[in-house]
C-alpha cells in the first residue's frame, strides 16, 4: 500500500525541486498525487499488513539512540542542500539527543492547541513557513545485522525523508506509528550514514490534531533489527480462555516451519497448530498471569509473553473470560515536562504503578498508539487498554467539517493504513481489549471501513469510536461528558431513540462507556460519586475513563531559578488554547492532585461499612475475579484526647461480586466513645509488583469528631473606649463594626464573601458558555462587595449582654444587597458570634460561597482541626477526606494548581490556629475553612504559581456553604444538589465560637 500519495510529506530530492513541486502540486484529487516523487527505492516498506510489531528475537538489534548532528531551518527553502550525501560536512551543526522533541532543547518553541489547527485548513497542503529539522548520524553496524536488517522508527513527528548511505529509503507516515525500511542491501560494517529530514508540518498533520503540544522531532527509539532472509516477519498469537482451559494457536507469516514452546505449561506445538491446554490461569487486570512462549525456527528464537483471555459482549456487558468487568479508567497522553513527547521507561513504570495504587484498572491511549513499553507494562501489571489509532481531525469542526478526511474517499487509503498498522503492531498484547478508530473526527464512511479493516485482521477484539453516536459499526456505545441524568437513562435503556429503528435497536443493546468524563482540570473534578453509583447500579454501564491522567505542563524557570509550569501562550504562540492543556489527575511531575486521591476512593474495589454501634462490618467485594485473600484488615480508633486503639481483624471471606457481614471483636465496641472515630482499612497482605505490603486499597469509618462548642453566656457588657467597643477579650471598630483585636491578637473581620478565585471549572469553556459560573459573578461584581455599617447596638436579653452589628453589603452599580447581622456575646474569656445573612433583591443564578473573611497578622503558620481531612473538600469533592484530628502548616494547605485558583478548603467542627496566642474557631454545625498566606484577589490575579507572594498575613475564610466544583471546564456543570442559589435563600445563620487560649 502506497499511502504517501494520500499524505504528502516534505517531498523528495532534490530539496529545491521538492520545495517547488511536491507540496505545491500533489493533490488528493489529482492523479499526479499517485506518483511518489521520492523514487521507487523506498517503496518496499515493511509496514504493509505485517512486520509492524517489534519481535524480541535472538537475531540481534542495535539501538541508534544517542547524540545526532542537528540543524533547524525555518522552512524547506532555507534548509541546506545535499545533506543526504555521505561526505556532507555537518561539523558546524549542533548535536541533539535522539529520541527528542526539538523545541524542548531550545530549537523553536512548543505550541499548544486543543481543537484549532495552528495553520490554515488547505488539505493536504501546509504553509511554506514549515520548520525543518535535519538529523545526521554516522554509526558502525553490529555483525549480526549484516545478513539482512530492518531500520525501525517508533515515532517521528510529523514526517521525515530517510536516507542511508546516500540512498533514499522513503518517507515516514503516522507520527506515533512504527515505520520500517529494509536496509539489507545498504548496511555495511563501518561508517554508515543515516540522514533524516523531519518536517514539523505535513499532510499527516491534518490527521493528528490531538489535544496536546505540537512537538516535532524523532521522539521514540530508532533501531536496526537483524532480519535475514527466512526470518520471522510477523506473529499472531491467538490465546483464548474458558473454564481453566486455554486454546492456543500461533500463526507465523510466510508459512515458515516453527516450533512453539511454553515450558511452564508443558506445551510443544507447531506454528499454526491449535492446542487445548488444561490448568491455565486466565489473564485479567486483577490477576495478570503471563506465560513465556518461545517460537523457534532453524534461524532464530523469538520470545514473547502470552496471556490467555477471551473478550465477549453479552447482555449489554463486556465480559472477560466469561465475567462482566468495569472500567475504572483514565485517558493517558505521553508527556514529560522537560523532554516533551519523550517519556523514559522508568517514568512510564512509575506512573503505571501509581495508577494501580489508586485503584485504576484501565487506560485509553489518547489519542494514538502509545510507546510499546506502555503495553508491555500493562500486560505485566494488569490494565485493560483501549488502543487508539493515531487519528484526530477535530479542527475541521471549526469549518463545519468541510473536507473532513474521514468523510473523503481520497483519504481512505491513509486512514485504513493507520488502522491496519495499529492493529498489527499491538495485536499480541493481552491487555489490549479494544481497538479505537480515533478521536473527535466527526462522522464519515471511512470510519466504517477502518472498523472492517480491524475486524478482518483481528475479529476477537472490540471496536470503539465515540464521535458517531449511531454506533452502527462499533461494539460499544461511547460518549464523552454525558451528564449524570442522561447516563442514568442510558443505564435504564430509556435514552432518546435514534431515528433509524434498526440502528437504535443495535445501539440499545450495546454496553455503554464514557470514554471521557469527569474532566480533571484544576480544582476538581466534582461529581465523581454520582457517576460511579450509576456504574454500580446498571450492568449496561461498563465504566469510564477520566480526562485525563496527566497535566501537560512544561517546566520553566524565573530569572532567580524558581520553577513553574508553562502552558499555551507562554511560548509566543499566536494561536493557542491557554491552560486547557493543564488538565490531569497528576501534575506533569506525576505528583497526585486531590482529584486522584478522591478518585482512588471512588474507584475502591472493596466497600467497607461499619454500623454505628461498631459491632458489625459489611464488606462488598467489587472485584470481578478476586476473592479478598490478598488483603489484610486493620482497624484503629482515635478520639479528641489522643486516646488510640488498633488491631488486625480476622480475614472476612467474600467471593468476587458478593457481600458479607461479620461481627467485630468486642474490643472495638469497647473503644467507642463520644468524639471517637473508627477506621477499618483493607491493605495488601503481601508485596506485589506495583505496591508493597500494607498498601491501602480501601477504607470505611464510623463515629464522629468531638463537638467542643460550649454555651457562652453574655456575662460581659459592652465597654466604650473612644472609637472602640470592647466586649470581653474582643475589640471592635465603632465606625465599621468589625472585629480588630482578640485578646491582643490583631484581626480584621468578619467581612462577607460571596465569591471565590474562579476555578477552571468556574471559568468553563467557550462551548459551555451557559455554564460559566464566573461570568455571572463578574457581571454582578461579587468580587467587589462594599460594606456599610447600618447599625451597631448594645443588647441585653434572656441570653445576657451582647453587641449587634448590622452591615449592608452590595456591589458597585447595583441596588441588590445582603444584610449581615452579627451578634456577639462574651463570658469574659471567650466570644461567640452568630451571623445572620438576609439577601435582598435579585442576584445572579449562583453565589460561590456564603463565607466570612478574617485577616490576621503574621505568626499563624500552623493549624489543627477536628473534622475531615487531611486533603481538601468541597461539596461535590473530597471523597477521600476522612473523619479525624489533623494538623498542617498553612503552606501545606495550598494546592499548587498550575493556574492558581480557589483551593485548599477543609471541613471542620473545630479549628485552632497555632501561634503565640492560639486562636480557636468552633461550631457544632460544622464549617468549611481555607487559610492562605495571600488574599483571594491575589489568587485570582495570578497566572502562574510564581505570581503568588505571601504578604505576611493570614487570610482566613470561614464558609457556611460553598458552591460545588463540577466539571464545566469541559463537562457538565455543578449538579443541582451542590448548587448555591441565592434565590432560594431568605435567611442564613452561621454560629461560631472564638477562643484565645
Amino acid at each position: 500500500m502506497d499511502l504517501s500519495s494520500r499524505e504528502p510529506a516534505v517531498g523528495t530530492l532534490p530539496p529545491r525541486a521538492r520545495f517547488r513541486s511536491s507540496l505545491g502540486e500533489q493533490s488528493l484529487n489529482s492523479n499526479r498525487g499517485e506518483q511518489k516523487l521520492n523514487s521507487n527505492r523506498g517503496e518496499q516498506k515493511l509496514n504493509s499488513n505485517r512486520g509492524e510489531q517489534k519481535l524480541n528475537s535472538n537475531s540481534g538489534e542495535q539501538k541508534l539512540n544517542g547524540d545526532w548532528r542537528f540543524r533547524l531551518s525555518p522552512s524547506l527553502a532555507a534548509a541546506p542542500e545535499g545533506i543526504e550525501a555521505e561526505d556532507f560536512d555537518d561539523s558546524s551543526w549542533d548535536t541533539i539527543p535522539v529520541p527528542s522533541s526539538w523545541p524542548m532543547h531550545g530549537y523553536g518553541a512548543p505550541a499548544y492547541t486543543n481543537v484549532q489547527y495552528p495553520f490554515p485548513l488547505d488539505p493536504p497542503f501546509v504553509p511554506d513557513e514549515n520548520p525543518i529539522g535535519d538529523h545526521r548520524l554516522t554509526f558502525d553496524a553490529d555483525e549480526s545485522l549484516l545478513q539482512g536488517a530492518v531500520l525501525r522508527f517508533d515515532g517521528v513527528d510529523s514526517t521525515a525523508d530517510v536516507w542511508l548511505n546516500g540512498e533514499l529509503l522513503g518517507t515516514t507516515r503516522g507520527s506515533r506509528l512504527m515505520n520500517e525500511f529494509d536496509v539489507s542491501h545498504l548496511l555495511r560494517a563501518a561508517g554508515n550514514v543515516l540522514v533524516m529530514r523531519v518536517a514539523q508540518w505535513s499532510a499527516s498533520s491534518y490527521l493528528e490534531d490531538q489535544d496536546m503540544w505540537w512537538l516535532p522531532g524523532i521522539f521514540r527509539d530508532v533501531t536496526v533489527m537483524a532480519r535475514p532472509a527466512q526470518a520471522i516477519r510477523d506473529l499472531f498469537v491467538h490465546a483464548d480462555y474458558a473454564d481453566q482451559t486455554g486454546t492456543l494457536r500461533v500463526d507465523v507469516d510466510g508459512d515458515l516451519p516453527a516450533e512453539v514452546r511454553i515450558d511452564e505449561l508443558g506445551v510443544v506445538a507447531a506454528a499454526g497448530q491449535q492446542v487445548k491446554i488444561s490448568n491455565v490461569i486466565g489473564w485479567t487486570a486483577e490477576q495478570p498471569k503471563l506465560y513465556t512462549a518461545k517460537i523457534s525456527t532453524e534461524l532464530e528464537t523469538i520470545e514473547l509473553k502470552i496471556g490467555f483471555r477471551t473478550i465477549t459482549v453479552a447482555d449489554s456487558q463486556v465480559l472477560i473470560n466469561g465475567k462482566p468487568i468495569m472500567f475504572r479508567g483514565v485517558n493517558r497522553h505521553e508527556h514529560h515536562p522537560d523532554l516533551g513527547r519523550v517519556v523514559p521507561r522508568s517514568v512510564v513504570e512509575s506512573e503505571l504503578r501509581l495508577m494501580k495504587q489508586h485503584n485504576i484498572n484501565a487506560i485509553r491511549t489518547s489519542h494514538y498508539p502509545p510507546h510499546p513499553v506502555l503495553l508491555e507494562l500493562a500486560d505485566e501489571l494488569g490494565f485493560y487498554v483501549i488502543d487508539e489509532c493515531d487519528l484526530e481531525t477535530h479542527g475541521f469542526a471549526m469549518n463545519q467539517w468541510r473536507r473532513n478526511p474521514v468523510a473523503d474517499p481520497d483519504w481512505r487509503p491513509a486512514l485504513v493504513d493507520r488502522m491496519s498498522r495499529t492493529v498489527h503492531r499491538d495485536k499480541n498484547h493481552p491487555s489490549v481489549l479494544i481497538w479505537s478508530l480515533g478521536n473527535e473526527c466527526g462522522t464519515g464512511d471511512n470510519l466504517r471501513v477502518m472498523a472492517e479493516t480491524a475486524r478482518n485482521i483481528d475479529p476477537a477484539r472490540l471496536i470503539h469510536y465515540e464521535g458517531d453516536w449511531s454506533s452502527t459499526y462499533v461494539d460499544l456505545y461511547s460518549r464523552m461528558y454525558a451528564p449524570v441524568d442522561e447516563v442514568h437513562k442510558i443505564g435504564e435503556k430509556t435514552e432518546e431513540p435514534l431515528d433509524d429503528e434498526a440502528a437504535d435497536a443495535h445501539r440499545r443493546e450495546l454496553p455503554f462507556v464514557l470514554c471521557e468524563y469527569i474532566h480533571a482540570m484544576g480544582n476538581g473534578p466534582g461529581g465523581m460519586s454520582e457517576y460511579q453509583e450509576l456504574f454500580d447500579r446498571y450492568p449496561r454501564l461498563v465504566g469510564g475513563f477520566v480526562w485525563e491522567w496527566l497535566e501537560h505542563g512544561i517546566r520553566r524557570r524565573t530569572d532567580d531559578g524558581t520553577e513553574y509550569f508553562g502552558y499555551g501562550g507562554d511560548f509566543g504562540e499566536q494561536v493557542h488554547d491557554g491552560n486547557f492543556v493543564i488538565d490531569g489527575l497528576v501534575s506533569a511531575d506525576r505528583e497526585p492532585r486531590p482529584g486522584l486521591i478522591d478518585l482512588k476512593k471512588v474507584y475502591e474495589p472493596v466497600a467497607i461499612d461499619v454500623d454505628d454501634a461498631w459491632r458489625t462490618i459489611t464488606i462488598t467485594n467489587k472485584y470481578a475475579f478476586s476473592d479478598l485473600d490478598h488483603l489484610r484488615w486493620d482497624w484503629a480508633a482515635e478520639d479528641a484526647d489522643g486516646r488510640y486503639a488498633a488491631g488486625v481483624l480476622t480475614t472476612v471471606e467474600v467471593a468476587a461480586g458478593q457481600q458479607a457481614t461479620a461481627n467485630l471483636p468486642a474490643e472495638i465496641a469497647a473503644a467507642r466513645r463520644a468524639g471517637a472515630v473508627l477506621t477499618v482499612t483493607a491493605r495488601l497482605a503481601k508485596d506485589t509488583n506495583w505496591a508493597t505490603e500494607g498498601h491501602e486499597i480501601a477504607w470505611g469509618q464510623a463515629g464522629s469528631v468531638a463537638a467542643t462548642e460550649q454555651s457562652v453566656s453574655g456575662g460581659s457588657p459592652v465597654v466604650h473606649e473612644a472609637d472602640v467597643l470592647v466586649l470581653g477579650p474582643a475589640r471592635f471598630d465603632a465606625t465599621t463594626g468589625r472585629l480588630t483585636d482578640l485578646a491582643g491578637t490583631r484581626i480584621d473581620g468578619p467581612r462577607l464573601n460571596l465569591w471565590r478565585a474562579p476555578t477552571d471549572n468556574d471559568n468553563g469553556m467557550d462551548w459551555h458558555i451557559k455554564r460559566r459560573e464566573s461570568a455571572g459573578w463578574q457581571e454582578v461584581r461579587l468580587d467587589q462587595l462594599q460594606g456599610r455599617l447600618a447599625d451597631v447596638a448594645e443588647i441585653e436579653d434572656d441570653h445576657g449582654h451582647g453587641l449587634r452589628v448590622t452591615t449592608r453589603y452590595a456591589a458597585p452599580s447595583y441596588d441588590r444587597h445582603v444584610d449581615v447581622i452579627t451578634t456577639w456575646r462574651s463570658d469574659g474569656s471567650r466570644i461567640r458570634m452568630q451571623a445572620t445573612l438576609v439577601p435582598q433583591g435579585e442576584w445572579s443564578p449562583s453565589w460561590a460561597r456564603i463565607g466570612l473573611d478574617f485577616v490576621l497578622g503574621g505568626g499563624y503558620d500552623n493549624l489543627a482541626w477536628a473534622g475531615q481531612g487531611p486533603g481538601q473538600k468541597y461539596p461535590d469533592t473530597g471523597q477521600a477526606a476522612r473523619l479525624g484530628y489533623f494538623t498542617s502548616s498553612v503552606a501545606d494547605l495550598q494546592v499548587p494548581y498550575v493556574r492558581p485558583q480557589e483551593n485548599g478548603s477543609r471541613w471542620a467542627q473545630r479549628l485552632t490556629l497555632t501561634g503565640d496566642r492560639p486562636l480557636t474557631f468552633s461550631s457544632a454545625d460544622g464549617f468549611a475553612f481555607a487559610a492562605r498566606p495571600w488574599s483571594q484577589q491575589a489568587l485570582a490575579a495570578a497566572e502562574h504559581t510564581v505570581d503568588l507572594v505571601a504578604d505576611g498575613r493570614l487570610h482566613l475564610t470561614i464558609d457556611h456553604r460553598q458552591l460545588g466544583i463540577g466539571t464545566a471546564s469541559c463537562g457538565p456543570g455543578v449538579l443541582p444538589a451542590y448548587r448555591l442559589d441565592p434565590a432560594q435563600l431568605t435567611e442564613t445563620d452561621l454560629r461560631m465560637e472564638l477562643i484565645i487560649e
